[in-house]
């Protein structure tokens, strides 16, 4: 199962070219499965723009309570999802 970002991008293009081409005779639009990728995309950025500024707000001393409250959630959850972000940076 695809984990990075590359790969279900890859993946994604590889499917999206098998479903256009599986029946000749009955073509079908793969706009839908487009969108979705398009979808995918934004949402992959849109977490990206969240890690950074989570970073950004450790970086300054912010708790993880804090930040937590901000994405709506505690502070452990907070500290779960993004701290191994902060310990490598």
């Amino acid at each position: 199962m695809p984990r990075t970002t590359q790969e279900i991008l890859d993946r994604a293009d590889e499917l999206a070219a098998r479903f256009e081409q599986a029946d000749p005779q009955a073509p079908r639009d793969a706009a839908a499965l487009h969108v979705v990728r398009d979808a995918f995309l934004a949402r992959a950025e849109r977490e990206r723009l969240l890690r950074d500024a989570v970073l950004e707000a450790r970086g300054q001393g912010h708790s993880w309570a804090a930040i937590g409250a901000m994405v709506g959630t505690s502070g452990e959850a907070a500290r779960q999802r993004y701290g191994q972000a902060v310990e490598a940076k």
